[in-house]
């Protein structure tokens, strides 16, 4: 007998078994499961198997955290079922039985984006750095920046800013292709079509605010006239465009003849998306991206900003268990193209360290619980790491009070991150990380905010703990003996 054989036993029998598993596949932590009838799943008896630290169900797929041993019990566990290995993408593809329109939509959206946060978030950091060397007096009696004194700086401010262009005002080019991956359509295409969206040709979208309406160039057709106007770190018109080429090109392939399609299929594709997105969907992109960031925006910084900030900050937990929290990708590069930063970021990222902290303080209140501190601690690091599932699913959703202990210490952070206008350059690690990507001049008071983060998640959390009431684990105990 393995040393996983006995569990994943277990496991295979609670989930329904065999006949009720679709697929599977595992990620760094956790299996992921698409089943026939997710009502099947004896969670109370999967969550007490001794190698499991929790559950949940997230994009229709059934996802129980295993730890870093996922890999091994994953080799065990579809040898015992009898199953063949699945890719991420086979499990996705299979839990889209039991996903909603709108579950669909944002899975749609967190596909787009997730291949692009990599990059976006070397890009916050690179601003970071630049503006940090380059935009902070702190020499001759502050005075001079380091680049203003330092021509090595000096050329590494410039050199670096090659790679921010690159990921930031080339943004669409990088949506269209992951646009054209995610649709199964041809990824070259996606990539010229995000091109001619920003092409040297056009007048960058940063300079059309200051261009006269006379001087902005165009495409005279005779009949009518196009203006040439670019869409630099536009989120929207790509989206659209994207979407427009990817179905066009499906369309295509199935009404052209294998014989003439590799010629047909591209050009009929291509051309006639490229004309709709710079005479209608690039407009009304704009338009609908310009209203999103200026409602954002305007509700961060109203008077009433501190109450929007409370309901994001105490929200946002929820919202990753739903998925929804995806969507707040699109807007935090909506506001970056349009102010050339975002203050919503910030708050994610605070929330984060507050459900960290909450575990943190779990490890405190289970201190001489070595089983429990083997479950908390590398869940408290890769929470503070920006990776909160071990800890909101393994820990604080388990026993409630320390979820709700961090949803009230994120509130609090959370306006005084938006009461002080803190704003990050961009996406960046969604923890204690997240201060290099803080414009400088609000590193001090997301700092502050960092802190409210610790403190009061920490606080309420022991405080918590001492009301048998709101301890879900200690109840589902009770109910269980009661019965």
């Amino acid at each position: 007998m393995g040393k996983y054989t006995e569990p994943a036993t277990d496991l295979l029998q609670h989930v329904g078994g065999k006949e009720n598993i679709a697929t599977v596949t595992h990620c760094a932590t956790r299996m992921r499961f698409a089943l026939k009838d997710p009502a099947k799943a004896d969670v109370t008896n999967i969550e007490s198997i001794k190698l499991v630290k929790g559950t949940f169900t997230q994009a229709g797929q059934f996802q129980v955290i295993i730890g870093n041993e996922v890999s091994s019990f994953y080799n065990e566990f579809v040898s015992i079922a009898g199953l063949q290995e699945a890719s991420k993408e086979d499990v996705k593809n299979a839990a889209k039985q039991n996903m909603s329109w709108l579950q669909r939509m944002i899975a749609h959206l967190a596909d787009i984006f997730t291949p692009l946060i990599p990059a976006i978030v070397v890009g916050g950091l690179i601003l970071g750095f630049r503006n940090i060397i380059g935009d902070i007096k702190m020499f001759d009696g502050s005075t001079k920046t380091l680049v203003d004194i330092s021509q090595f700086w000096g050329g590494v401010h410039a050199f670096l800013w090659l790679i921010g262009e690159a990921i930031f005002h080339f943004l669409p080019v990088g949506i269209t292709w992951s646009i054209s991956k995610k649709m199964g359509t041809t990824q070259i295409l996606g990539i010229v079509l995000g091109l001619t969206l920003v092409s040297p040709q056009l007048l960058n979208a940063y300079a059309v605010a200051n261009t006269k309406a006379s001087d902005i160039p165009f495409w005279d057709f005779g009949f009518a006239q196009v203006d040439m106007i670019g869409y630099q770190a536009q989120v929207i018109p790509a989206i659209l465009a994207g979407f427009v080429l990817a179905y066009l090109e499906r369309f295509l392939r199935d009404k052209v003849h294998n014989s003439i399609s590799m010629i047909v299929v591209p050009f009929f594709a291509l051309l006639p998306t490229v004309i709709i997105a710079h005479t209608i969907l690039g407009p009304i992109g704009w338009k609908i991206g310009s209203v999103i960031s200026t409602v954002v925006y305007s509700g961060l910084t109203s008077s009433v900003g501190w109450l929007f900030a409370a309901v994001f900050g105490f929200a946002y937990a929820p919202l990753v268990i739903t998925g929804l929290h995806h969507m707040t990708n699109a807007i935090d590069l909506q506001l970056m193209s349009e102010l050339g930063g975002t203050n919503l970021w910030p708050m994610i990222a605070l929330s984060n360290i507050a459900q960290g902290t909450a575990v943190l303080a779990m490890i405190y209140i289970n201190r001489k619980d070595q089983e429990e501190r083997q479950v908390s601690i590398p869940a408290t690091i890769s929470c503070y790491l920006g990776v909160t599932e071990p800890a909101m699913f393994g820990i604080n959703l388990k026993y409630g009070f320390p979820f709700l202990a961090g949803m009230i210490g994120s509130l609090f952070a959370g306006i005084v991150s938006v009461g002080s206008g803190v704003m990050a350059n961009s996406i960046g690690v969604g923890g204690i990380p997240g201060i290099l990507s803080i414009q400088p001049q609000y590193m001090g008071m997301f700092a502050l905010a960092m802190l409210v983060a610790f403190v009061v998640p920490f606080i309420l959390t022991i405080a918590f703990s001492k009301r048998p009431k709101m301890n879900l684990k200690t109840r589902t105990k009770t109910t269980k003996l009661n019965a």
